[in-house]
């Protein structure tokens, strides 16, 4: 008996997944063992095969199109000059406008705590404070500006829950780890590891975020306040008076 198309997705959405497994494996063995060549082979296959498993799945266009733009940043990046690393900025701002765009559909409206905003800020004040003097010149306002929208883009990603919310900051900790790069300030042994695996991580993180925000069901309407509760009320016809015993 063959396999009907619902059970043959399925095991392709696995496929997909596992072969997605297998190139963010061998990226970040080949950044481990300091192969260029096994870097430059791997790295572009990943964003490609997590796209195809979002449209096998049947998820967003919107979430493949960030994945691919994500694939293209990938791509340029793997060119170590100016011209390349600001397209390949380019490339993932427009990744994150799609996030964004994609979260505002999405995600559950909630009130943000005035300590997450603040945070949030907080994390992007700082941190651009402080690279700004070691950026070149001509790197300083590309560089603000990605930060401003990256960080939109991981504040947004917490109305759809925790694991969006880890794949959002985990996406700014990643661009925060190449911006130091960019500024040429000490790095961590293997700083190239631990950028892909925060990026690889949180990528992965914003798909299952966004699939999952899928196919929720529709929250139930808020409760009436006790304004609109008492508004209906006075709304609602008033019962006649029953008539008095003689």
């Amino acid at each position: 008996m063959t396999p009907g198309p619902v059970a043959g997705r399925r095991s392709a959405a696995k496929l997909l997944l596992a072969a997605f497994a297998l190139a963010a494996a061998g990226d970040l063995a080949a950044l481990l063992v300091d192969s260029g060549t096994g870097h430059a082979v791997s790295k572009p296959l990943l964003m490609p095969l997590l796209a195809a498993y979002v449209v096998t799945v049947n998820g967003p266009r919107l979430l493949t199109a960030a994945l691919l733009f994500g694939w293209g940043g990938d791509t340029l990046l793997l060119f170590d000059t100016d011209p390349a690393f600001l397209a390949g900025m380019g490339s993932f701002a427009a990744g994150h406008v799609c996030y964004l765009v994609l979260f505002k559909r999405h995600g559950t409206p909630r009130a943000r705590g005035a300590w997450l905003v603040a945070a949030y800020a907080a994390a992007l004040i700082v941190t651009v404070a402080l690279l700004w003097p070691d950026l070149p010149p001509d790197m300083r306002g590309p560089v603000a500006g990605y930060s401003l929208l990256l960080t939109a883009m991981a504040l947004a990603a917490t109305s759809l829950g925790l694991t969006a919310a880890a794949g959002g900051a985990l996406f700014l900790l990643s661009d925060t780890l190449i911006a130091t790069g960019v500024a040429e300030w000490p790095q961590a042994p293997r700083s190239d590891f631990w950028i892909m695996l925060t990026y690889i991580a949180a990528q992965f993180l914003l798909v299952r975020g966004v699939l999952a925000a899928q196919t929720r069901p529709p929250q139930r309407p808020a409760r009436l306040t006790s304004e609109s509760a008492a508004a209906t009320r006075s709304a609602e016809p008033t019962p006649s008076p029953r008539p008095r015993a003689r």
